[in-house]
């Protein structure tokens, strides 16, 4: 006969203990819930987790950096880092041609080749005055999105393979009604100024950026997290949630917590086997919802790397990474003197080429296609590599997306489960995105 397993009572459970989870639970204990967030790793922070090996500190889940237009949530996280924050002031690029472009691309016209740079003004402007004329009919995806707001020029010199690359899902298969305030519509003269080579600044909400002194990226969440660390599970991993007389009891086989209130920030793949009697329809529409992995890969060297805060890689033939960044430009600290660090990501899916490349091809694969592209002159100077695979790292929104997430949403709200954050709620949101998800809940909750 099994032992009788362990029991809790509890007035919220959070499932997840990432950025979303932490900071959920920091702001409903503060408002007096008594809370637990369960957490199946051994670690909280999900994707901001950060490692430190040979004096290097690397974030797990691809470069992350503090920024927003949200001034409340920017306030929130630079209060929590203190002292342990540095300031830096953006330098981005786009590798283009072999040649170091200003991002975004749109103000960095400038800088193209010749040719490149008159194609992409003149189908600017032709575009331009079609869609004030009304000869070009509203965008239906994120393709014709593109096209309709930078030209045909823009389009199939950056925005298109840039946008394959890192979605890993061809663009004109994808919603466009995410984009608006992720990518913004650039103004006309800065097209104009841009091309003739008088400077612009696009994006200027991200020209001055925060990080971490010590600790990576996971030095946020863990600031977040240290007033509820006595609240937090972490080694539990939900195998089954039960609807019982108005509560949920929420079991990793071992043991059973019992909340009032369960809030799930874990993705929605995860969260629907724990369930009973899912309908058919709503499983097939979780199972319809796209979503990239992610594969970062961690080189430490001796000597310097560009003065590059990341770098954008639409080339395919440049490499399989579509972001490379210089970690050892956010902070002093995060590799050891005379070190610098590069951090690059791949995109990818179940079954497709890079699913199959063992880590070590990876890394070279990496680490080669940097030397050739000139970023780090020799293999002599790598003195370390190392590799991290999340499986949910992007939210993909194909023109399908609105009414599948609709339908699994809908299903959640009649079973009673709240969802928030990233991967629950299904949504491409950024760190601050996150934060303000759970901010939000936690005023809606003390009403």
């Amino acid at each position: 006969m099994a032992p009788p397993l362990n029991s809790m009572d509890v007035k919220s459970a959070i499932l997840g203990g990432g950025l979303t989870g932490v900071t959920l639970a920091r702001l409903l204990q503060d408002l007096g819930d008594e809370v637990t967030v369960l957490e199946r790793e051994e670690m909280i922070g999900g994707l901001c987790r950060s490692r430190t090996e040979a004096g290097f500190t690397f974030d797990v889940g691809g470069s992350h950096i503090i920024f927003s237009r949200d001034a409340e949530v920017l306030s929130f996280m630079l209060s929590v880092l203190g002292g342990n924050a540095d300031r830096r002031k953006r330098n981005t690029k786009i590798l283009y041609k072999g040649r170091y472009v200003k991002y975004p691309f749109e103000n960095g016209l400038y800088q193209l080749p010749a040719e490149d740079r008159f194609f992409c003004i003149n189908e600017f402007i032709k575009n331009l005055i079609a869609v004030e004329k009304g000869e070009i009919p509203p965008p239906t995806n994120f393709a014709e999105w593109i096209t309709y707001t930078f030209g045909r020029g823009i389009a199939e010199c950056y925005m298109v393979p840039y946008n394959e690359k890192i979605w890993n899902y061809p663009v004109d298969r994808m919603s466009h009604h995410w984009v608006e305030g992720r990518i913004p519509r650039p103004p006309v003269e800065d097209i104009v100024k841009s091309a003739i080579g008088i400077e612009t600044e696009g994006y200027v909400h991200q020209a001055v950026f925060s990080y971490p002194v010590e600790g990576g990226i996971e030095a946020l969440v863990r600031g977040i997290a240290e007033p509820v660390l006595p609240a937090i599970r972490t080694g539990f991993a939900v195998a089954s949630i039960r609807e019982e007389n108005g509560s949920f009891a929420i079991s990793d086989g071992r043991e059973t917590v019992h909340a009032d209130r369960l809030i799930s920030t874990i993705p929605l793949q995860n969260l629907l086997p724990c369930l009973l009697d899912v309908p058919p329809e709503v499983q097939a529409a979780c199972d319809a919802l796209r979503y990239n992995s992610l594969c970062s890969v961690f080189i430490g060297l001796v000597g310097d790397v560009p003065d590059i805060s990341w770098l954008y890689v639409p080339d395919e033939a440049t490499g399989l990474f579509n972001r490379v960044s210089f970690p050892s430009n956010y902070s002093r600290e995060v590799a050891p003197p005379g070190h610098s660090s590069i951090l690059a990501e791949i995109t990818y899916n179940d079954g497709d080429a890079v699913s199959r490349m063992p880590d070590a091809a990876v890394i070279d694969h990496t680490v080669q296609s940097l030397i050739s592209a000139g970023i780090i002159p020799s293999h002599d100077a790598v003195v370390y590599t190392g590799i991290e695979r999340q499986e949910f790292a992007y939210v993909v929104y194909d023109i399908d997306y609105l009414e599948n997430i609709e339908i699994v949403r809908e299903f959640c709200r009649e079973r009673g489960i709240d969802l928030v954050g990233r991967f629950s709620r299904f949504e491409y949101l950024n760190m601050d995105g996150c934060i303000r998800s759970a901010i939000d809940f936690a005023k809606a909750a003390k009403r």
